[in-house]
């Protein structure tokens, strides 16, 4: 394995993935290369958390959402 330089597809900026990281893609059973730089990704993650879990439940309140 080789470090690979990928665009990412929010912000075409090249990122490194590198042979670390393809080793623990690897380990987790992870099929694809990323498709987001590490901000992106972060980025990303964040919004997700920040639309307030899901699952049909409000956790700040407590009320199910059925």
């Amino acid at each position: 394995m080789t470090d690979k330089s990928i665009t990412c597809k929010d912000c075409n900026s090249d990122f490194v993935f590198t042979v670390g990281e393809q080793e623990f893609y690897k380990e987790k059973g992870f099929e694809n290369d990323p498709q987001r730089c590490p901000g992106c990704r972060k980025a990303k993650k964040q919004q997700r958390n920040n639309r307030g879990g899901g699952y049909g439940q409000n956790y700040a309140t407590g009320n199910r959402n059925f």
